[in-house]
């Protein structure tokens, strides 16, 4: 049997940015669950360690080059996943940046940019380039990982945790949030399942590794919602305890 042939029997999902952290997790965790998993990142060799160690613990999993902000690597991904699998049962929009002092009152515009570039622009170009095999599929999901400080209830309730004052990293999670629901509506009375997700305070390159939860428990959340049944939740904001409020 063709390599193509065994991939189209098993369930096939893309992750970004998932050459480590919470990204690689997510990749794991679907693996271990038997799906074929697509590797997207940047950096080459990163990519393809991910790729190796993933595959030496018994999953099925495949590089991706992928620059979310890139038209044509974004494009280029789309063909090599519709190439090898020839469709996509679930997307998990996990790249993500932030860093740096981020006061608005001191802020680099630049900062600003760069993050709503890749947090949400880039969530919007790579899930209009993988919709067609998304569609393709009998339950599509698509899963955005989000940020709890992205939520505009919780920065504004006295007393919420909700990290230091960002107008750059948070504001980028609640316009990715906003994003979600809309696509949420768009698709409505179609198969495919879009939802937000917060991994919690992870312990990841992106925090100077200042979490408190490991990025095994980061990735919890984005797997159950990649292999929710199609009458689960659409439009939604989860963590582990349950839902978010926007």
């Amino acid at each position: 049997m063709s390599e193509t042939n065994i991939v189209n029997r098993r369930k096939v999902a893309l992750v970004t940015g998932a050459n480590k952290g919470i990204g690689y997790e997510i990749a794991a965790g679907l693996g271990a669950l038997g799906w074929s998993v697509g590797v997207g990142a940047r950096n080459e060799e990163r990519r393809e360690a991910a790729v190796e160690k993933l595959r030496a613990a018994g999953a099925d999993a495949f590089g991706v080059p992928l620059d979310v902000t890139d038209d044509a690597s974004v494009t280029a991904a789309a063909r090599l996943v519709e190439e090898r699998a020839g469709r996509l049962d679930a997307l998990v929009n996990n790249a993500g940046i932030t860093g740096g002092p981020q006061e608005p009152t001191t802020v680099d515009p630049d900062r600003v940019r760069a993050a709503v570039e890749t947090n949400v622009i880039g969530v919007i170009r790579v899930t209009n380039a993988l919709l067609p095999l998304l569609r393709r599929s009998p339950s599509p999901r698509i899963v955005n990982v989000s940020s709890s400080v992205g939520s505009l209830t919780l920065q504004t309730t006295p007393g919420a945790e909700t990290g230091p004052i960002s107008v750059a990293y948070a504001p980028s999670k609640t316009f990715l949030n906003a994003v979600t629901v809309q696509y949420a509506k768009e698709l409505a009375g179609t198969n495919i399942l879009v939802n937000a997700v917060c991994p919690g305070f992870t312990a990841t390159d992106l925090n100077g590794f200042r979490g408190v939860r490991t990025p095994q428990q980061g990735a919890t959340s984005a797997i159950r919602l990649a292999t929710v049944p199609d009458d689960g939740p659409t439009g939604r904001f989860f963590d582990d305890e349950g839902e978010v409020p926007w």
